[in-house]
Protein backbone atom coordinates (compact mmCIF):
# COMPACT_ATOMS: atom_id res chain seq x y z
CA UNK A 1 0.00 0.00 0.00
CA UNK A 2 1.12 3.20 -0.89
CA UNK A 3 1.58 5.97 1.91
CA UNK A 4 1.47 9.74 1.78
CA UNK A 5 4.28 12.30 3.12
CA UNK A 6 2.45 12.05 6.66
CA UNK A 7 3.18 8.50 6.77
CA UNK A 8 -0.52 7.51 6.24
CA UNK A 9 -1.65 4.74 3.83
CA UNK A 10 -3.38 5.74 0.60
CA UNK A 11 -5.93 4.18 -1.30
CA UNK A 12 -5.37 3.78 -4.77
CA UNK A 13 -8.36 4.88 -7.18
CA UNK A 14 -10.97 2.26 -7.87
CA UNK A 15 -10.97 1.70 -11.23
CA UNK A 16 -8.03 0.66 -12.91
CA UNK A 17 -6.94 -0.28 -16.30
CA UNK A 18 -5.69 -4.05 -15.21
CA UNK A 19 -9.27 -4.51 -14.24
CA UNK A 20 -10.27 -3.60 -17.69
CA UNK A 21 -7.69 -5.73 -19.28
CA UNK A 22 -9.17 -8.67 -17.42
CA UNK A 23 -12.61 -8.17 -18.10
CA UNK A 24 -11.69 -7.50 -21.60
CA UNK A 25 -10.12 -10.76 -21.30
CA UNK A 26 -13.37 -12.76 -20.41
CA UNK A 27 -15.29 -11.27 -22.75
CA UNK A 28 -12.93 -11.60 -25.71
CA UNK A 29 -12.24 -15.14 -24.69
CA UNK A 30 -16.42 -15.44 -24.94
CA UNK A 31 -16.32 -13.82 -28.46
CA UNK A 32 -13.87 -16.33 -29.78
CA UNK A 33 -15.25 -19.29 -28.23
CA UNK A 34 -18.63 -18.18 -30.11
CA UNK A 35 -20.49 -17.93 -26.85
CA UNK A 36 -21.91 -14.20 -27.11
CA UNK A 37 -21.83 -11.49 -29.49
CA UNK A 38 -20.09 -8.29 -27.94
CA UNK A 39 -23.35 -7.01 -26.81
CA UNK A 40 -23.99 -9.48 -24.83
CA UNK A 41 -20.94 -9.89 -23.64
CA UNK A 42 -20.77 -6.14 -22.26
CA UNK A 43 -24.13 -6.43 -20.43
CA UNK A 44 -23.05 -9.81 -18.92
CA UNK A 45 -19.71 -8.35 -17.59
CA UNK A 46 -21.49 -5.40 -15.90
CA UNK A 47 -22.46 -8.73 -13.28
CA UNK A 48 -19.04 -9.54 -13.01
CA UNK A 49 -17.54 -8.66 -9.65
CA UNK A 50 -15.01 -6.63 -10.46
CA UNK A 51 -16.50 -4.60 -13.14
CA UNK A 52 -16.91 -1.57 -10.14
CA UNK A 53 -12.89 -1.54 -9.73
CA UNK A 54 -12.61 -1.40 -14.02
CA UNK A 55 -12.00 2.00 -15.97
CA UNK A 56 -15.22 1.39 -18.45
CA UNK A 57 -14.08 3.29 -20.88
CA UNK A 58 -10.77 1.76 -21.17
CA UNK A 59 -12.93 -1.66 -21.01
CA UNK A 60 -15.13 -0.57 -23.87
CA UNK A 61 -12.57 0.94 -26.00
CA UNK A 62 -10.77 -2.66 -25.80
CA UNK A 63 -13.38 -4.63 -26.51
CA UNK A 64 -14.86 -2.55 -29.51
CA UNK A 65 -10.87 -2.12 -30.76
CA UNK A 66 -10.10 -6.14 -30.24
CA UNK A 67 -13.21 -7.22 -31.93
CA UNK A 68 -13.15 -4.55 -34.76
CA UNK A 69 -9.44 -4.98 -35.59
CA UNK A 70 -9.57 -9.17 -34.72
CA UNK A 71 -8.86 -9.83 -38.50
CA UNK A 72 -5.63 -7.59 -38.30
CA UNK A 73 -4.08 -8.42 -35.07
CA UNK A 74 -4.74 -12.08 -36.37
CA UNK A 75 -2.11 -11.07 -38.86
CA UNK A 76 -0.09 -9.61 -37.05
CA UNK A 77 0.37 -12.01 -34.11
CA UNK A 78 0.19 -14.81 -36.63
CA UNK A 79 3.79 -13.32 -37.82
CA UNK A 80 5.60 -14.60 -34.51
CA UNK A 81 3.73 -17.49 -33.75
CA UNK A 82 5.33 -21.21 -34.42
CA UNK A 83 1.77 -22.49 -35.05
CA UNK A 84 -1.48 -21.23 -36.23
CA UNK A 85 -3.60 -18.85 -34.99
CA UNK A 86 -6.22 -21.57 -34.52
CA UNK A 87 -4.12 -23.53 -32.67
CA UNK A 88 -3.68 -20.92 -29.50
CA UNK A 89 -5.87 -21.66 -26.43
CA UNK A 90 -8.70 -18.94 -26.77
CA UNK A 91 -7.01 -17.81 -23.77
CA UNK A 92 -3.43 -17.18 -25.05
CA UNK A 93 -5.16 -15.70 -28.07
CA UNK A 94 -7.07 -13.28 -26.57
CA UNK A 95 -4.09 -11.89 -24.13
CA UNK A 96 -2.19 -11.65 -27.51
CA UNK A 97 -5.32 -9.81 -29.34
CA UNK A 98 -5.48 -7.08 -25.97
CA UNK A 99 -1.70 -6.99 -26.27
CA UNK A 100 -1.36 -6.42 -29.37
CA UNK A 101 -3.94 -4.07 -30.18
CA UNK A 102 -2.23 -1.64 -27.47
CA UNK A 103 1.39 -2.11 -29.18
CA UNK A 104 -0.53 -1.44 -32.89
CA UNK A 105 -3.74 1.10 -32.08
CA UNK A 106 -2.93 2.71 -28.88
CA UNK A 107 0.88 4.44 -28.08
CA UNK A 108 -0.25 6.40 -25.26
CA UNK A 109 0.52 2.85 -23.18
CA UNK A 110 4.54 2.59 -23.47
CA UNK A 111 5.20 -1.19 -24.93
CA UNK A 112 6.72 -2.33 -21.92
CA UNK A 113 3.59 -1.43 -20.21
CA UNK A 114 1.62 -3.65 -22.88
CA UNK A 115 4.09 -6.45 -22.90
CA UNK A 116 3.75 -6.54 -18.99
CA UNK A 117 0.34 -6.23 -18.68
CA UNK A 118 -0.05 -9.44 -21.14
CA UNK A 119 2.10 -11.70 -19.17
CA UNK A 120 0.57 -10.48 -15.62
CA UNK A 121 -2.93 -11.94 -17.62
CA UNK A 122 -1.16 -15.33 -18.97
CA UNK A 123 0.18 -15.75 -15.71
CA UNK A 124 -3.07 -15.53 -14.39
CA UNK A 125 -5.33 -17.13 -16.55
CA UNK A 126 -2.79 -19.03 -18.74
CA UNK A 127 -1.48 -22.37 -18.76
CA UNK A 128 1.51 -23.00 -17.18
CA UNK A 129 4.51 -21.63 -18.62
CA UNK A 130 1.97 -20.02 -21.07
CA UNK A 131 3.46 -16.15 -19.96
CA UNK A 132 6.39 -17.04 -21.62
CA UNK A 133 5.11 -18.23 -24.89
CA UNK A 134 3.06 -14.75 -24.78
CA UNK A 135 6.24 -12.43 -23.68
CA UNK A 136 8.36 -13.93 -26.89
CA UNK A 137 5.51 -12.90 -29.14
CA UNK A 138 4.81 -9.72 -27.90
CA UNK A 139 8.74 -8.62 -27.85
CA UNK A 140 8.62 -10.09 -31.56
CA UNK A 141 5.66 -7.46 -31.85
CA UNK A 142 6.65 -4.71 -30.18
CA UNK A 143 10.03 -4.80 -32.41
CA UNK A 144 8.15 -4.31 -34.89
CA UNK A 145 5.28 -2.51 -34.11
CA UNK A 146 6.88 0.42 -32.34
CA UNK A 147 10.73 0.16 -33.34
CA UNK A 148 11.72 3.38 -32.30
CA UNK A 149 10.77 2.97 -28.85
CA UNK A 150 11.99 -0.46 -28.55
CA UNK A 151 15.44 0.89 -29.35
CA UNK A 152 15.64 3.16 -26.67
Amino acid sequence: MNKSAAGKPVNKPGKNRRKSRELALKGIYEVLIGKNELRAVRRSLVDDPDFDRADEEYLRTLLEGVTEHMQTLDLRIAAFIDRGIGELSPIEHAILCISAYELIYDPSIPYRVAINEGVELAKLYGGTDGHKYVNGVLDKLAAEARPSEVRR
